[in-house]
């Protein structure tokens, strides 16, 4: 009944035991998986499969309807109950074991990677009020200036570069600028757009990295000020960068050290928001103060972000959030989806640390 080639489902659980291990030596994985093995993988998928001109995630899912089809040919085949339930189960746990294998293989490993944030020697802490209003201050005055560098009109900023002219930008820029974390990275990794638009927004998620295909995909209904830092945030876990907060804290140092001010906006305006996000966690009063403070083009950017925001609602965004918390915080993300909100922190620890 149970007889038969179970290799994957062997593979499988070797992986989790050598995610065991993993665990337990950070320093050894990042000298062997993420700087060694990682590296190697991400520059043969970028001169491979990455160079086609759709997103390949549609050959992953084309496979699996394939593998569905070729399981259920065989199992027509076999005779009798006990050989078909022995199939069946045999079948699961090889496709089990195939997924965690891959999944950790091409890129999970980096989950057990010594943090980011250790090695560019920054220590994040919780901002008091008087830090956060501190460094809101100075964000605006960066972000004004900027905004008045790309436009001195106050209507809201709505049309920038062509998708394929703005990937190829942040994608040079992160080649450029990833020196100034002093880390080692390589490759020319692909964010595509994902159709049908306005699906991944229904799941929740406005950008994903997926690891059996080696590219991250962004929704292509996002506002067109967010995708500049949203493409940096998806390559940054391109390059192996699997906490959010870190992938955030990169994509903010690579956007704001840019020559382009379009970058640098889409930058600085995501750290703005999260900013208003913790003071509005802080004081609704100081919250409103501020916000009525803004000035007009800038107030007009956020509203038309949120608009864009509103047009499409997640499925469920309880369960969404929900699913990638616990998804964080079995890969060894301890804040979960809390990690998101780190770059307050981040960009105040960076920022010290270029005044010292």
């Amino acid at each position: 009944m149970f007889k038969g080639n179970w290799t994957w489902t062997i593979l499988g659980l070797t992986s989790l035991l050598v995610r065991h291990f993993a665990i337990k030596y950070p320093e050894k994985t990042e000298l062997v998986y993420s700087r060694t093995v990682f590296p190697g993988i991400r520059n043969i998928v970028d001169t491979t499969i990455s160079q086609l001109p759709f997103a390949t995630v549609y050959l992953f899912v084309a496979s699996i309807f394939i593998f569905i089809g070729i399981f259920i040919y065989y199992f027509f085949q076999k005779q009798g109950w006990k050989n078909k339930l022995g199939y069946s189960i045999r079948s699961l746990f090889n496709s089990l074991g195939a997924i965690v294998f891959f999944f950790l293989v091409l890129w999970g490993y980096n989950y057990q990677r010594v943090p980011i944030f250790q090695q560019v020697n920054i220590n994040p802490i919780p901002l008091n009020q008087e830090q956060l209003e501190d460094e809101m201050n100075l964000t605006l005055r960066i972000v004004n200036n900027l905004r008045n560098t790309i436009t001195q009109d106050t209507v809201a900023i709505e049309e920038i570069l062509a998708y394929d002219s703005l990937e190829r930008l942040v994608r040079a820029n992160m080649r450029e600028n990833l020196y100034l974390l002093g880390l080692n990275f390589t490759g020319e990794p692909r964010t595509k757009q994902f159709y049908p638009a306005g699906f991944m927004r229904r799941m929740g998620i406005l950008g994903i990295y997926f690891p059996f295909t080696g590219e991250s995909y962004i929704d292509p209904t996002l506002h067109p000020l967010e995708k500049p830092f949203t493409i940096a945030h998806e390559m940054a876990h391109s390059y192996g960068v699997t906490d959010e907060g870190e992938a955030n804290f990169i994509a903010w140092v690579i956007c704001s050290n840019s020559e382009d001010p379009l970058l640098q906006y889409s930058g600085q305006l995501r750290l703005l928001r999260y900013q208003m996000n913790d003071l509005l966690r802080m004081s609704r009063d100081l919250y409103r103060d501020f916000y009525q403070g803004l000035p007009t083009g800038i107030r007009n950017d956020l509203l038309s972000i949120q608009k864009i925001q509103e047009q499409i609602k997640p499925f469920n965004l309880e369960i969404s959030r929900k699913s990638n918390d616990l998804f964080l915080k079995t890969q060894g993300v301890k804040a979960g989806v809390n990690s998101y909100q780190q770059l307050p922190m981040l960009a105040f620890a960076w920022r010290n640390t270029l005044r010292d």
